[in-house]
This record gives structure tokens, sequence and C-alpha cells, in this order.
């Protein structure tokens, strides 16, 4: 198994920031990153995301820091010149993946149907993002997904809970990527650090005993 999925199961969950304010933005991360999340997704039109996770690759050294919204080629390589261990696109780019391939950086392209999946992978990315999973059956939208594309590492995101992130993985995903529920807008109005570490804290607890298998 190559070393982005063999990291995929020794962490099992991405927690995906996305924030208008760079100050908010880094908060939001170091405290996911306190809860014990070691992979992090800055989403590229967060508050300058280029200056941010260049600074959180410093400052959490144990996490891997990527991105994500990466619509086409430009973004791409401004991403990976900042310095990003791997790249998420809402949909499926060959010019994007090639680069990443290239540079030896982690693509993981967004795809909905079995044919998006399939050609997404096809096309050399490193996993596949299946997004939105909560608009088109959630997890049994991935189990019906899984006895023809077991051999694929299918990533869901888009809806999913803290409460329920344990199904994904006992339904077959590799990982899932986690947002909203993780920093819910109540944190933002109180103890911001606090309730995400707390959150993220019970976000491991759910993914712990699939971590490594």
């Amino acid at each position: 198994m190559n070393p982005w999925l063999s990291l995929l199961q020794q962490h099992r969950v991405i927690a995906v920031i996305r924030a208008d304010n760079v100050s908010i933005a880094r908060e939001m991360a170091l405290a996911t990153a306190a809860g014990g999340v070691k992979l992090i997704e800055i989403a590229w039109n967060t508050d300058r995301a280029e200056s941010l996770i260049a600074k959180l690759q410093q400052e959490l050294p144990d996490c891997k820091i990527g991105t994500g919204t990466i619509l086409d080629l430009k973004m791409a390589e401004r991403a990976i010149a900042c310095g990003c261990s791997f790249l998420f696109t809402p949909h499926t780019n060959i010019e994007i993946i090639a680069r990443g391939v290239e540079n030896n950086i982690p693509v993981i392209a967004g795809a909905l149907t079995p044919t998006e999946i399939i050609a997404a992978w096809q096309a050399g990315a490193s996993a596949v993002k299946i997004f939105p999973i909560n608009l088109i059956g959630g997890v049994n939208y991935l189990k019906a997904l899984q006895p023809v594309l077991s051999d694929i590492p299918l990533i869901p995101t888009g809806g999913i809970k803290v409460e329920n992130v344990d199904q994904f993985l006992e339904a077959g995903a590799i990982a899932v990527g986690i947002s909203g529920d993780l920093f819910a807008s109540e944190a933002i109005d109180e103890d911001l650090t606090s309730i995400i570490i707390a959150r993220s804290q019970m976000l491991i607890q759910k993914v712990q005993p699939f971590q490594n298998q």
C-alpha cells in the first residue's frame, strides 16, 4: 500500500476547515489538532489560505496540512508551492491529478456516480472523494457502491456527523472528511477552542477502532 493510503488507514478522518477570517481558521486548526486530529484540510477559499497553510505546517509538525476546493491547475500549483501535503478537488480534473503525481502530492478527486468514481481513479487520483454524500443516501449509498468499487479508496464528505462517522467506516470508506458538525456554529459564538477540542476528541474516539485496520 502506498504511503498516502497507509496514512488514511492510520488516521481515518480529515478535518475540513473553511472560514472567512484567517485568525479564526488558525484557531480552528490548532484546536482540532489539540483534540487529536492529524489530517487537516484548509479550504482554498479560506481567508489567506496560502499563508495559513505555510504557518500551520510549522506550528503543527505532527499533522499533515492539505487543502481543498481546488478548481483548476493554477490553484493546484499555488497550493503545491505553499507546501500542501494533499489536495482535494470537488471534481475530476486530469491536469490537477497529473501535476500532483509529478510532485508526489496526493490528489483526491471529487466524484459522485460509479462512472465518475471509476474515471477519477483511472485518471490517477490517489483516492476518490464522494461528495455530497448526505444528499445521495449517506451510508446506504456507500454500501451500495462497495460490491463493485471496493478496490477504490473512497472518502465520503458532506454532512457527515461526529456521531455517525463510524458508520461510514464500517460501510467501507477508507476515511471520511468532516466539517460543519465538527465546527458547529455555537463554537464560534462561545468558547471556540474548548468546544472544538472536545468535539475532536469525540471524533477520535469514534474512529479509533478502525485505525490501522
